[in-house]
């Protein structure tokens, strides 16, 4: 029950903003507060704002009720500051909005842009942002300059801070100021006069302050995330100015950040990398020295316990598996204009590393494949720390920055207070070229005795970098809750006194983000620490970082990976404890649809998941142990599966009588009455619902004569169940069916088909998304020993006409690898295209990538085919499954709703076709799209014909 000021609160934003966007109920209120930093605080009320007019109204409103406001985009931070117990703040999907301006050099991005979305708009320019984190992929605008983010490339000179052109912010009183408008910069001159003299004053005194200045401007030759960005006021005359800098890296303590400007820099096409190998850290740390004053864009130093665990990676090069004990390595990057400086470049660096005694020999490498191979050993070496972690231990990674010519010792010190604290398995790597190091380790919070240990341990290391070596405690993961106790520790009395009343000057009632970064509780870093509880060996290892979150179609809907994972062991927790039963029972009651019904379990959030979880596993075990009671029932469908075709096909048939005599709104309102009394059993009907198909199974070629018939190249051709049942929508313009159009596309290639009645066959997955494990394995089985027989074991291909069939029976520990398996886009490409003539057409088309297209690593292949039939090919961003997932848009169309929400807005007003390879998908993309979406084999059918070597082959 929330407090009576949290309830006021809650009532007044409801006459703004809608109520399903005002959260209070606690099973959303706990996921939603997760993030991934060690800390959990779980707030009181959880707002999603749509635009900045409501940001506004929510900010007016806080501040009269004196409320607590924390800012969350991405949730990706490592240090607390996302974190609040009052009212957190997210944003929507209308925060996405971005401008290029003089040809890409300055970008304005909206706070809610990922990162690498924003290097997409840039890179047709050869123009990128300056900021480069790890989470590019994750992390949002807004989170990237309120934490002053970094990276691998990005050094100190290309950051926000550095790269800053302008930005609109919201201040505590709901203020709007855009510096880069001269009137909004001459109104604020005026409404807020004093908070400019007074920051006036605080940079002539800072300047004045010889001793302070001094410190500030050696501090910055670094990177230092460690509080607030106080070289601003020696480094700009203007206050207003200065405000805008102080955003940047300000955590959401001193403001909101609406939007921003940047200037980008240059984004090289050619790029070669080299992993050279040092026998000590020593040699390594003075070959980085040397590399300093060279055309590099990176350099990644691994420690030699970071080599070791990752050393079994496949791709990796020889050597790696043969080092010798307390071996570092640089991963090292240059990129040019063109090939020939290129080359020079590598030629350059390899004469100068030669100068320093290696452990291999130094080659570059310029081919895409293998530096990926070599930049995957520095991306997995954080994640390989997370795989090997004791189940209930958290993962931990800190930031730090000693001066380069103070990095050799500044490593070997950090490695001897690992040993000192018995953090075994602690390893380093970073930044090299900035002295940026990161470590990482796993800690366990579950007795005090261990948070003892964690402590004396970052004592020590905080004297170590901040006193011994005047370096920075936070390079570029923002200070937090975790470094704030130690800011003046760093920066001294003088300098925090300056930060404190920076703070004040911004947000006098303390309502921005308290806690973060300005904190008298000198053992804040110790509290409300994350636990990790074992829930299911599953997700165990998940760290809770949120890579998952952008591929999920049910993210700002339901649950997504992270909160899913978050919630579950919340749940396991207290059933071991047995400490709270009605709360236990009202997670358990909510987690039903927000954790399990809604998920679409596809598996695509494993794609992004540093160590490799497949959330959807954990909710098909759910599903399972709920659909025991069904078990009967299940192998009854399972082996009357024949019947369930026909009954599917007399249902389709009917409903599309039934459509042409009620019309299509009297069907769409009866069949939502239907799916509701049915309790979601019956699907819900719309326009775009299939037809009966017409499914002929040939009965050319039987199994002998095809086996026997060597004139032409043979192909098994398995029409999935949903082709088979399925046809077009009435509505559609192309009313053949996808069997039909198989067919005579592979007639037209010259192929011979077998293509028996294959009614009741099916791949299993229609049951393994339901968790009926045993009846899924069933099918497959009994399928993939049919097409065994029909391909003469592998010696011929096998076509499925989807993605999902062909993933089931090719992906697996009990998949036959014998089997030549295609679905469309791999069979055409690989197989057909080279019997076919291409005419690509100039009407402008969609493409849908399907979530096991993805999976299965065919996205580029499938964009491939489609700009061979068409030379306007459009994706759609941020919709990467579209939540249809065999039957759940029909018995969960929201869920579908919520992963297209974008989609219609998308397509452009010449478009008027979609292609596709997943038949149940195809229904859900027309439907939101708002034009009709079937298999791309349509699309190659229309703009194909025959080769004259295919024709031969025919005669």
């Amino acid at each position: 029950m929330l407090s009576l000021p949290y309830q006021e609160f809650a009532l007044s934003l409801s006459k703004i903003i809608p109520t399903e966007r005002i959260i209070t109920d606690y099973a959303k209120r706990l996921a939603f507060g997760v993030d991934a930093s060690f800390y959990r605080l779980i707030p009181q009320i959880v707002i999603r704002v749509d635009d900045e007019n409501e940001l506004v109204e929510v900010m007016k409103k806080a501040k009269a009720a004196k409320l607590a406001v924390t800012f969350r985009a991405a949730g990706t931070s490592l240090s607390g500051q996302a974190q609040s117990d009052s009212v957190l703040i997210m944003l929507t999907n209308n925060w996405r909005s971005h401008q290029i301006n003089d040809l890409g050099l300055k970008i304005t991005l909206g706070p809610g842009v990922i990162g690498a979305d924003a290097n997409k708009y840039l890179l047709p320019y050869g123009r990128k942002l300056g900021p480069d984190p790890a989470s590019i992929n994750t992390c949002k605008i807004a989170g990237i300059a309120a934490n002053n983010s970094s990276g691998m490339c990005c050094g100190v000179s290309q950051n926000s801070y550095h790269t800053l052109d302008s930005i609109r912010l919201v201040l505590h009183d709901g203020t709007v100021l855009d510096t880069g408008d001269m009137s909004s910069r001459e109104y604020f001159k005026q409404s807020h006069e004093t908070l400019l003299v007074n920051l006036a004053e605080l940079s002539a005194q800072t300047k004045e302050n010889k001793a302070l200045s001094d410190l500030i401007r050696h501090k910055y030759r670094l990177k230092n995330t460690t509080g607030y960005a106080i070289n601003s006021l020696v480094d700009f005359e203007d206050p207003i100015d200065i405000l805008a800098h102080l955003m940047i890296g300000s955590e959401g303590t001193l403001g909101f950040i609406s939007s921003i400007t940047y200037n980008t820099v240059i984004e090289h096409k050619y790029r070669a990398s080299s992993l050279v190998l040092f026998p000590n850290i020593d040699i390594t740390c003075r070959a980085v020295s040397a590399l300093a004053a060279e055309d590099v864009s990176a350099v990644e130093l691994l420690d030699y316990r970071s080599l070791i665990s990752v050393r079994d990676m496949e791709g990796l090069p020889d050597f790696i598996h043969d080092m010798s004990e307390g071996v570092a390595a640089l991963l090292i990057e240059t990129r040019a204009a063109n090939q020939t400086l290129l080359e020079q470049q590598t030629v350059n660096l390899t004469t100068l590393l030669a100068q320093f005694e290696q452990r291999n020999s130094i080659e570059f490498t310029d081919d895409a494949n293998e530096y990926s191979k070599l930049w995957a050993i520095r991306k997995q070496t954080f994640p390989a720390v997370g795989a090997v972690r004791e189940t209930g231990t958290t993962v931990i990674i800190e930031d730090v920055a000693f001066a380069v010519e103070d990095l050799a010792l500044g490593v070997s010190q950090l490695q001897r207070l690992f040993n000192k604290y018995n953090y075994d398995e602690a390893i380093i790597f970073g930044h090299a070229l900035d002295g940026n190091l990161h470590f990482v380790f796993t800690q366990d919070f579950s007795s005090q005795t261990e948070i003892d240990r964690y402590e004396a341990f970052m004592n020590d290391v905080c004297q170590l970098v901040a006193v011994e070596f005047n370096g920075s405690l936070k390079a570029e993961h923002g200070t937090g809750r975790n470094m704030a106790p130690f800011i003046e520790l760093e920066w001294g009395k003088q300098g925090y006194q300056l930060m404190e009343e920076i703070k004040t000057l911004f947000d006098p009632d303390n309502i921005l983000n308290p806690g973060v970064i300005i904190n008298d509780d000198e053992k804040a870093h110790l509290k409300s620490l994350k636990a990790l509880p074992a829930a299911n060996e599953l997700v165990d290892k998940c760290i809770e970082c949120g890579f998952c979150e952008p591929v999920c179609p049910s993210t700002g809907f339901s649950f997504t990976p992270r909160q899913r994972i978050s919630s579950y062991r919340e749940i396991q927790r207290l059933r071991k404890s047995k400490e709270n039963p009605s709360l236990l029972a009202e997670l358990e009651a909510d987690f039903e649809y927000l954790g399990i019904d809604t998920c679409a379990a596809t598996g695509l959030c494993a794609q992004r998941c540093p160590v490799g979880i497949n959330t959807g596993n954990l909710i098909r075990e759910f599903r399972s142990e709920r659909n025991q009671k069904y078990e009967t029932l299940s192998k009854t469908l399972a082996n009357k599966f024949t019947l369930i075709e026909k009954t599917t096909r007399f249902s389709l048939a009917s409903v599309a009588i039934a459509q042409k005599v009620l019309g299509n709104s009297v069907m769409s309102a009866a069949s939502k009455v239907l799916t509701k009394i049915s309790f979601n059993r019956l699907p819900r009907w719309n326009k775009n619902m299939p037809s009966m198909a017409n499914y002929h199974p040939t009965t050319i070629n039987p199994v002998q004569e095809f086996m026997q018939e060597r004139s032409r190249p043979k192909v098994v051709y398995f029409p999935s169940c949903a082709s088979r049942t399925m046809g077009p929508a009435a509505a559609a313009k192309e009313q053949k069916s996808l069997t039909d159009v198989t067919m005579r596309l592979l007639d037209k290639a010259g192929f011979e088909v077998i293509s028996p009645d294959f009614t009741g066959q099916c791949c299993g997955m229609p049951f393994k998304s339901k968790g009926m494990f045993t009846q899924a394995e069933q099918k497959r089985q009994a399928t993939e020993s049919q097409l065994s027989k029909l391909s003469n074991n592998g010696q011929y291909p096998i076509l499925f006409d989807t993605s999902p069939c062909k993933s089931m029976l090719s992906e697996g520990d009990n998949a036959n690898s014998s089997l030549n398996i295609y679905e469309p886009v791999g069979f055409i490409e690989d197989v057909l295209a080279k019997h076919l003539t291409f005419n690509a057409t100039d009407d402008s088309i969609m493409l849908h990538v399907t979530c096991t297209s993805r999976k299965m690593g065919l996205t580029d292949k499938m964009i491939s085919l489609a700009n061979r039939c068409s030379t306007q090919v459009n994706i759609p961003e941020h919709i990467y499954c579209c939540g249809f997932a065999g039957d759940k848009g029909f018995t969960t169309p929201e869920l579908n709703a919520n992963a297209l929400a974008s989609l219609k807005e998308q397509v452009p007003s010449n478009c008027s076709q979609g292609y596709s390879n997943s038949r149940t998908c195809e229904i859900g993309l027309s439907e939101h799209a708002g034009i009709d979406y079937q298999s791309i084999i349509y699309l190659v059918d229309k703009v194909t014909n025959t080769k004259e070597t295919a024709k031969s082959i025919v005669q």
